[in-house]
């Protein structure tokens, strides 16, 4: 696909499933702990979060939580995007990277787990959370 995702310099991209609690969640404590503003959003199911899934022939049956982006290293997924994003954010949630010493597969079979009971454990929304007027700069349509 030829359509780039134009994003700020030294800026990545968080992409979310819009619709679920504890995903909305996240990206709002991500928010609040983001002191050097490095972090932009965009929903799964929004048109860029589309473009990147076909850009990157991601199979959303497989990965459809979370995935991070950045013009320079590509995609990340699962864990590792999770991981990597603790790793910006405050103490003492950016403790969290000790976690890289798990191998990948263990990481991602819990985080698979999570991922496949978080509608049942923490609900689902009908419709893609709406940024409020003072984030929406940090989010892409």
């Amino acid at each position: 696909m030829t359509v780039m995702v134009n994003l700020p310099k030294n800026k990545k991209l968080i992409l979310f499933d819009g619709v679920c609690n504890l995903c909305t969640g996240s990206v709002q404590y991500v928010i609040k702990q983001d002191k050097n503003n490095l972090f932009m959003f965009a929903a799964l199911q929004s048109d860029i979060g589309k473009i990147i899934i076909e850009k990157f022939k991601i199979d959303t049956s497989k990965t459809d939580s979370i995935l991070l982006y950045s013009p320079e290293k590509g995609i990340e997924h699962k864990s590792t995007a999770a991981l990597k994003i603790a790793s910006k954010l405050r103490f003492p949630i950016n403790l969290m990277v000790v976690f890289f010493i798990i191998p990948t597969f263990i990481r991602n079979g819990v985080y698979d787990y999570i991922a496949k009971n978080r509608y049942k454990w923490y609900g689902k929304k009908d419709a893609c959370m709406i940024p409020t007027p003072e984030l929406k700069s940090k989010f892409l349509q």
